[in-house]
């Protein structure tokens, strides 16, 4: 095939790039370039996607399929507009995000309801907490199947992505955390929920999706699975024998100022309860069925620790810092101990 990314620099775009390279694919990466290289074998053409004709050049060249992971409404118009009549198949990553109930677990694509799109003077999401993130993919999901028909293109609403290279301090976080050994804060109950996929599996079901010609909205979602199955397995893949766990109720981590999800001060991968309940608890059958292919999650340890081994400055350092979890640990002994 002949696969247009648009982006191919960095995590998912990259891990796609690099995939279809190595299974013989004639791949093109259009980005900036200004957040990593392409890999070796596809080939990168330099583009600034706020230009409206930036993509222009490369609608007559007859690409078999694109990916594209823009959170930016105009960047998907402007590429529809130059290339959706020059191409078979279209691939939009988005997220669930776009998800309007966190709450409810079990949810699929076809059954859950979505956002409303981004307002008309929104493009893309703003702030540090990425408002209008959800509405944005929204609009987008909106766009692609209006100029690519839906028998043409392939929505995936990706969950959480961890594996080699990830940017985010989410599932690094545990990786670090279970490999220094101790005593380890982990938060909530041990059958509490968690779900993601990992990128090298993403990438490999969106290159099957351009080749199958998969039609259609689908969850990126592994099957979930309980915290305490998490973290053993995180130990597990690195070689560590009998975690020391400390489940810490979610009540008292909140009153101690401990964060959800990622980010300074947080636990990663964690959420509230009831309110995010379906959050990192989504059906993941239709995907599997229509063709996404997990990997054991000691794989996907490996692969992140293997990376954050060779290219160490590239980890975000987020997540509880020692001194504050140790802190937490004390007041929670104390606790149940008064």
């Amino acid at each position: 095939m002949r696969i247009l990314i648009l982006g191919g620099t960095r995590f998912l775009g990259r891990a796609v790039a690099q995939l279809a390279v190595r299974q013989g694919h004639d791949v093109t990466c259009a980005a900036r370039g200004v957040s990593g290289v392409v890999p070796t074998g596809a080939r990168f053409v330099p583009v600034d996607r706020d230009d409206p004709d930036a993509l222009v050049s490369l609608g007559g060249e007859g690409f078999d399929a694109v990916v594209d992971v823009t959170r930016q409404v105009s960047h998907a118009r402007h590429a529809l507009a130059a290339l959706a009549d020059h191409v078979g198949h279209w691939s939009f990553v988005s997220t669930i995000s776009v998800y309007a109930d966190n709450t409810t677990p079990g949810q699929t694509a076809t059954d859950a309801p979505v956002l409303a799109p981004a307002p008309p003077d929104v493009d893309g999401p703003v702030g540090a907490d990425h408002r209008w993130y959800g509405e944005c993919k929204v609009s987008i999901e909106r766009l692609v199947r209006e100029r690519m028909g839906v028998a043409r293109s392939f929505v995936c609403r990706a969950g959480l992505i961890v594996g080699a290279e990830d940017p985010s301090d989410r599932f690094p976080y545990w990786v670090r955390r279970l490999a220094a050994g101790g005593e380890v804060l982990a938060p909530g109950r041990p059958t509490d929920r968690v779900q993601f996929v990992d990128v090298a599996d993403l990438a490999a079901w969106l290159l099957h999706a351009a080749e199958a010609r998969l039609a259609g909205t689908y969850d990126a979602v592994g099957p979930a699975m309980s915290r305490a199955d998490l973290l053993a397995g995180v130990a597990a893949g690195l070689g560590v024998a009998d975690p020391v766990l400390t489940w810490v109720d979610q009540e008292f981590l909140l009153s101690r100022d401990v964060r959800e999800w990622s980010g300074e001060r947080a636990l990663p991968l964690w959420v509230r309860l009831p309110e995010g309940g379906g959050l990192m608890d989504r059906d993941a059958r239709p995907a599997l069925e229509a063709g996404l292919a997990v990997r054991p999650l000691s794989d996907t340890v490996r692969a992140t620790a293997s990376w954050m081994t060779a290219h160490p400055a590239a980890v975000r350092q987020g997540g509880l810092d020692p001194v504050d979890e140790a802190a937490v640990l004390r007041e929670w002994q104390a606790v149940r101990n008064g």
